[in-house]
């Protein structure tokens, strides 16, 4: 715990909470209150990186969010995280952190030799090295650029953090919680306004905390008792530790809060305000020299804020050098802790005495520092003076102030470009319109005074906009108006080594002049041709820097140049936080079958099919392969009697007088003369002519119908008929509802059915009295419910239907009515196997690419009346013989199998993409006929029905000769689906 760089006094740290943590696995230690920067810095570590591309040797440069340098990893296992910021990430006690980009460790980085390859690996060395000869891409190349991509690792496990999305609303959303972001936050509040203030510190204060205390006493006192002012208030949320990472149209706002925690949790806000105002302060600018990147480089800032804050000094020697009255105001503040400022060297000819005082014993002004010179440190500096004497002046520590540049990226998120400020010599927001006001440095109030003012304002305007009268007292006293002089300086011209422009990616300033001379001229191509700009800071630290050199490049000036495009996220944002909750199990929510409590106690297998998790079969003792018991299952229904949970199927009820008429403008065949009691196969088309869903409709009574509509499309077939109904033909007197989760359904299947069927009903369900397609209410076990004499197995079938309460109980009731029957339940693998034994088309065949025609369902196609997607079926095209259409397969040879995916062609064929004749759709194992079967989509149809063709799967490395046959390989008399 020595911290040898903390001052004994001072700083907004509570020195009576030690904390302990880790770097690198060396234990060192800080105190509550402290980041994980200004931790390190106390304790003497300013090596905390090294660089993406050069592995150069880098330290902390900023205090704050825009940091590009001290990027870190936390944690272990399952719970790290890389490339989190140093300078944002709140110390806690054990915490593991660990410095990323090297190896074998930092301090001995092998890969720094890169450094060396400066001249050969500079601007666009990865768009001209890796072209030749193309062979060597995916086996060479991209192994090697994957490999040393990226700056921290993934654990690869699981991520352990927890996240959430929520949503918050208010009238007035604050993002900044500087001064003039509290200034418009108390103006609000105090008019009544439900205001939120989101801030990424883990205080409001924003400057105001980095100043000296004893000089900004007034504003210091005023933060307090503005903070716990808003605190108290019931219609304020501060949302602190909260990053406003996008602007939507809306306005919708997203937001990431990061729990105290570090990496413990995150959550995802979406934030709709009636009103917003952008209060996002500015970012200090660095200047462009030699050795700029050096560990002992930060901004003057920086320096000013680890003194002040945390009462750190980030040097025992430093050196000013400022183009700005915040530069002086820097080296004033780093004297009264306690460091030693060798000199300040500002460029300018003329400094104010009222900046100038302290006790700064050498000023060079009408000077620069050219060149920074040490190895993973800084060790001294050189200096030309206005006469062009270079003298060498040692220091460990060089704080840097080159301007400032309003944070102007969130306020372009809704596509409008931001202005050039000739005044504040940057780029400055677009215009405030509509629901968005800007307050502080984005208007050019820069000192505190201003800035609070301008946020007074700015919330005047909301207010207004919100039809809510502001209060009649100020929302700030006496505060100070520090001086703001300064002269935008950009780069040392006269520098030579690397002169750094963004610290992240290595983009050294001749990376942008090479990228001029090369052709690209635009900004945005010069920034994805060098990097520029694209790291976790988005430019923050670069952007205006790397803009001044291209412009000097082009000789133009720098508004001439232009300004790349801001789009979010304007801060890193985690997948997981994104995500929320949705992982793992919880990715979606699951959807239990009626029976679904009964299969588990039957010790069933279950699949996820879509939502649902479904019965996918039954093991019994005995069966060590799942084959064995999808195989004595279809065995079970086509020789006696076996039940299945089908309540996955969409349901749909529709009443009116017109419902008959919207059947009939929905399904391709006809409905007109459907009687009462009887249920009809349908298919409906797309409005392109190709197949959409397929179902049965039964008709209850006059005008009381029920719809069935496959597992997957249940919703897309519900949303269909809304816009049908709404948008098409609101006249009609129809009116539908889905009722999937109302009704438990099971499909009652086999020649033994009817037995146990008749047992369970009050109904006479003999043939002559129930027949095929029959539909009826029923008394069932004595539950009101209803009975279809549907078949999708080939076999004698039922489907019964009561509430989805009664689930557990019928299926119960069935296994106890149907053991003298030898009845068993069935699975979905079952249910698959049967249904292409019997040549029924599912989801793989109507997969948004097939047509009646292509099914064998032409002849359904009515060409008395007009229905969705007639016009367009009837397409020449769409009619082609050599179209693929179904047909069914089977191996030759019982031994062989295949899979769905697998590509046909003739035996001997070449198996190349012209001679490719369709593919098989689905496929299983027929116990029934003894060999593998599937159904198919082949070119021809049926006219290559008994020819022999090849399926050639290069995925699994297969190739098997088949049978082309009859989709409908069992019972094609329907001899047993009608007895």
């Amino acid at each position: 715990m020595s911290q040898t760089h903390r001052n004994r006094s001072g700083g907004l740290i509570d020195r009576k909470k030690r904390l302990t943590f880790t770097f690198d696995g060396k234990t060192v230690g800080g105190y509550e209150g402290d980041t994980v920067a200004s931790a390190m810095l106390a304790n003497g570590i300013t090596l905390v990186g090294r660089s993406f591309k050069y592995h150069r040797p880098r330290g902390v440069f900023t205090s704050d969010s825009s940091e590009p340098n001290a990027l870190v990893q936390l944690g272990s296992g399952a719970h790290q995280t890389p490339n989190l910021k140093a300078t944002t990430v709140p110390l806690r006690e054990g915490l593991e952190v660990r410095s990323q980009n090297r190896w074998p460790n930092l301090k001995v980085d092998l890969l720094s030799v890169n450094s060396l390859l400066g001249p050969i690996i500079s601007g666009g060395f990865y768009y001209k090295a890796f072209m030749w000869p193309s062979s060597f891409w995916e086996r060479v190349y991209e192994p090697l650029i994957r490999r040393a991509a990226g700056l921290g690792r993934l654990s690869g496990l699981p991520d352990q953090a927890r996240y959430e999305r929520k949503h918050r609303h208010c009238d007035l959303l604050v993002i900044g919680g500087g001064p003039a972001g509290l200034a418009s936050a108390l103006t609000a509040a105090r008019a009544g306004a439900r205001v939120v203030i989101a801030d990424d510190d883990l205080r409001l204060g924003g400057s105001i905390l980095n100043s000296k205390q004893t000089n900004s006493a007034s504003a210091f006192d005023w933060v307090l008792e503005a903070s716990e002012e808003l605190s108290r208030r019931a219609n304020v949320t501060i949302m602190n530790r909260t990053t406003v990472f996008g602007l939507y149209d809306g306005p919708v706002v997203g937001a990431i809060e990061i729990g105290t925690q570090g990496t413990e949790g995150e959550i995802y806000w979406k934030i709709l305000p009636r009103q917003i105002i952008l209060a996002t302060g500015s970012n200090e600018r660095g200047i462009v020299f030699g050795g700029n990147d050096l560990p002992g480089v930060m901004l003057a800032s920086a320096a000013r804020a680890y003194a002040n804050r945390y009462a750190v000094h980030a040097g025992s020697q430093a050196i000013i050098f400022t183009s700005t009255d915040e530069g002086w105001q820097a080296a004033h503040d780093l004297v009264t802790a306690g460091v030693e400022v060798a000199a300040v060297i500002d460029p300018r000819d003329h400094v104010a005495d009222d900046v100038r005082k302290g006790s700064v014993s050498w000023v060079i002004l009408g000077g620069v520092v050219e060149q920074a010179h040490g190895g993973q440190k800084l060790k001294h500096v050189t200096v030309r003076d206005r006469n062009g004497i270079r003298s060498k002046l040692r220091c460990d520590l060089l704080a840097v102030s080159g301007g400032w540049s309003p944070n102007i990226g969130l306020s372009c998120h809704l596509g409008r470009k931001p202005t050039w400020s000739e005044d504040q010599k940057a780029f400055v927001p677009p215009e405030a319109t509509g629901a968005i006001s800007y307050a502080g440095p984005l208007v050019g109030a820069v000192t505190t005074r201003d800035a609070a003012r301008s946020g007074e304002v700015a919330a005047h305007t909301a207010l207004k906009c919100l039809d809510i009268a502001p209060p009649d007292a100020s929302s700030f006293g006496i505060l100070p108006s520090e001086p703001h002089d300064f002269l935008p300086v950009w780069r040392v011209a006269t520098s030579s080594g690397k002169a750094f422009v963004d610290l992240q990616n290595d983009v050294v300033a001749s990376d942008i002049e090479q990228a001029n001379a090369e052709g690209y001229r635009s900004v945005e191509h010069v920034k994805r041709y060098t990097t520029l700009g694209m790291a976790t800071d988005q430019g923050r630290t670069s952007s205006a820097n790397g803009l001044a050199v291209l412009a000097d490049a082009q000789n133009q000036s720098i508004p001439e140049v232009g300004v790349t495009t801001f789009r979010p996220p304007y801060m890193p944002v985690s997948v997981g936080a994104l995500a929320g909750e949705a992982s793992g199990p919880d990715f979606r929510p699951v959807r239990q079958t009626p029976s679904h409590r009964w299969a588990e106690e039957a010790g069933a297998v279950f699949v996820e099919t879509g939502d649902w998790l479904r019965a996918q079969y039954f093991p019994k003792a005995g069966e060590t392969h799942w084959r064995e018991s999808v195989d004595r299952e279809v065995e079970t229904v086509r020789s006696r009697v076996g039940f299945c949970d089908v309540s996955t199927l969409g349901k749909i009820e529709l009443v009116g007088s017109d419902a008959r008429t919207f059947l009939e403008r929905l399904y391709i065949n006809a409905w007109q003369k459907l009687p009462v009691g009887k249920a009809r196969y349908g298919l409906m088309l797309r409005e392109d002519g190709f197949a959409m869903d397929d179902g049965t409709t039964a008709r209850l009574s006059e005008d009381h119908y029920v719809m069935t509509t496959t597992t997957a499309k249940a919703g897309a077939v519900f949303e269909h008929m809304k816009f049908c109904h709404e948008c098409l033909w609101p006249s009609l007197d129809v009116s539908f509802v889905s009722t999937t989760d109302q009704w438990a359904q099971y499909a009652l299947a086999g020649p033994q059915s009817r037995d146990v069927l008749q047992k369970l009903v009050d109904i006479d369900v003999s043939n002559d009295a129930f027949p095929y397609m029959g539909a009826t209410s029923a008394n069932i076990g004595g539950v009101a419910g209803r009975v279809f004499r549907l078949s999708f197995s080939g076999e004698l079938a039922y489907e019964i239907a009561v509430p989805a309460r009664y689930g557990y109980s019928l299926a119960e009731t069935l296994m106890e009515i149907g053991k003298d029957f030898g009845i068993a339940p069935y699975g979905t693998e079952a249910l698959g196997v049967m249904r292409i034994e019997k040549g029924h088309p599912a989801g793989p065949e109507l997969n948004g690419q097939t047509t009646a025609f292509d099914l064998g369902m032409a002849g359904m196609q009515s060409q008395k009346k007009d229905y969705i997607g007639r016009r367009m079926s009837e397409r020449p095209l769409l009619k082609d013989a050599n179209r693929q259409r179904l047909i069914g397969v089977r191996t030759l040879d019982s031994g062989d199998t295949f899979a769905a995916g697998a590509h046909l062609f003739l035996p001997d064929a070449d198996t190349t993409p012209e001679n490719d004749l369709g593919f098989i759709s689905s496929a299983a194992y027929s116990p029934t006929l003894g060999c593998a079967i599937g159904l198919a989509l082949v070119s021809g149809g049926d006219d290559r029905l008994g020819s022999q063709l090849r399926a050639f799967d290069p995925v699994r490395n297969m190739s098997v000769r088949l049978e082309a046959c009859s989709p409908v390989f069992v019972d094609p008399d329907r001899e047993k689906l009608l007895a």
